[in-house]
């Protein structure tokens, strides 16, 4: 078992390529708000240094949609809290997030406010030498729904509810 994901020397995880190629089929991204040159995903991408936090995310997306694979630290409340308030200022953001039904972030903020999928197995993030020891989820926030996007993209035939598994 890799130790490293049960510590906090790293809590910075890079996303697969073929997750998120399967996400941009769906949704069209063109913002990864929490990068570096090294391993975003997309042209456009807000760094650490830049503080995606402090910053207006519909300021740097032509689309008017984002991927969001937060620091898995301490902090990913402010991140999921983060996300919800930008989606309301009409934007979609879309975050890929360990599944912790169990805390309170993802309690008060994913549960009511995201469309939630609960992905198969564990995912096998880029810079792991072994797959995460932890479930992991999509979490929408914003205008479109998963459900909504699916059907119109003909990618799915699941009916309407909050919570999806794939």
């Amino acid at each position: 078992m890799n130790k490293i994901h049960y510590s906090s020397k790293q809590d910075d995880w890079e996303t697969p390529n073929k997750l998120f190629d399967w996400l941009r089929s769906i949704f069209p991204i063109d913002l990864d708000v929490c990068a570096d040159k090294d391993n975003a995903k997309t042209k456009r991408f807000i760094s650490a240094e830049q503080n995606a936090l402090a910053l207006e995310w519909r300021t740097f997306t032509k689309t008017g949609c984002c991927f969001m694979n937060p620091p898995y630290g301490r902090n990913i409340g402010r991140w999921v809290h983060k996300a919800r308030e930008q989606s309301q200022q009409g934007i979609v953001v879309v975050c890929l997030l360990p599944a912790r039904p169990d805390t309170k972030w993802f309690q008060d903020i994913c549960l009511p406010s995201g469309e939630i999928l609960f992905l198969k197995g564990r995912v096998k993030f880029k810079n792991g030498q072994y797959a995460a020891p932890f479930p992991s989820c999509i979490v929408v926030f914003g205008l479109l729904s998963i459900w909504e996007t699916l059907m119109l993209k003909g990618k799915s035939k699941i009916k309407r509810a909050n919570c999806f598994y794939m």
